[in-house]
């Protein structure tokens, strides 16, 4: 990774461009899959930015280019609780690094920085959920070389009408 970048906590000053790289990555998902599968919607993106924030239970790391002050990537957090995983986990709902900045060992230090602060929450794992579709074999691989293994079926969602 270029000295140049800088993996750090999320500010308020950050949450709007952070709104965008998630509106960048569900786009690149729906593109590969050929499917609109998610809702994205900027202004309510921020919003729910801000509530989480704030619940202080979701965490974000910002992959930050110091040199241009560019925001480049991020890895966000939650605590989950499983009867199976011996108590509080967390889980790494989304790790997005924009396309100009990838295979230089972003995504790598995102990992890192979400293991270090896995350690300190005492979490004895994180899990990430990736589509087993072929289309994402590379996120598959990734993952696996860095010490991720799979751990279980597909992931399942149905909506709730609210």
């Amino acid at each position: 990774m270029s000295n140049s970048v800088k993996i750090m906590p999320i500010e308020k000053s950050d949450y709007l461009d952070l709104s965008l790289m998630v509106g960048e990555l569900l786009n690149e998902i729906m593109v590969k899959i050929d499917h609109k599968a998610f809702n994205y919607n900027q202004i309510d993106t921020t919003k729910r930015i801000k509530e989480f924030i704030a619940l202080e239970k979701y965490w974000v790391f910002i992959a930050k280019d110091t040199k241009s002050g560019e925001n480049i990537g991020f890895v966000s957090l939650y605590e989950s609780f499983a009867l199976y995983a011996e108590g509080a986990y967390g889980t790494m709902p989304e790790l997005y690094v924009r396309p100009n900045w990838r295979s230089k060992h972003i995504g790598h230090e995102l990992l890192n920085k979400a293991g270090e602060f896995a350690k300190n929450k005492n979490w004895h794992r994180i899990e990430v959920t990736t589509p087993p579709l072929p289309e994402f074999d590379r996120t598959l691989e990734f993952y696996q070389r860095r010490g991720f293994e799979i751990a279980g079926g597909r992931k399942l969602k149905i909506d709730i009408k609210t």
